[in-house]
């Protein structure tokens, strides 16, 4: 079965009941329980989800790597800066650390994304376009 997380851009003074009343009022099919990440704003939505941190994601997942270090192997890169990569990560919520020994074992617990990325600014969401 497909675990998918969902991240959207919020900004964080809204509470998410007031966001899934009005996309009930909106006719949006709301589920219940659905795993959802609030990024800020667009430009840390790029940073989070650059190309060599969506590198790690998969990497985790295809080889379920036992340490940041074996994960820094599989993508060719220096521990380090990996370790770097997999803090932010695991701050924001995308990955988990797990103990294992002496080391930390990276954990991806979906296995798709699905973004939603609105074009329009909040002020202007919901209002539809003149024709």
């Amino acid at each position: 079965m497909t675990q998918t997380l969902h991240v959207q851009i919020k900004s964080t003074g809204r509470s998410d009941l007031e966001e899934r009343l009005e996309a009930i009022d909106a006719g949006d099919d709301v589920k219940p329980d659905e795993p959802t990440l609030s990024i800020e704003d667009l430009e840390t939505f790029g940073r989070v989800f650059r190309s060599t941190n969506l590198e790690l994601l998969e990497a985790i997942v295809e080889h379920e790597p036992e340490s940041i270090r074996e994960l820094a192997r599989l993508v060719d890169r220096n521990p380090p800066e990996v370790l770097d990569n997999v803090n932010e990560l695991a701050d924001y919520g995308l990955i988990e650390l797990e103990e294992n020994g002496s080391a930390k074992r990276p954990v991806v617990w979906y296995d798709e994304i699905d973004a939603d990325l609105p074009l329009t600014p909040p002020s202007r969401r919901g209002r539809k376009a003149n024709a």
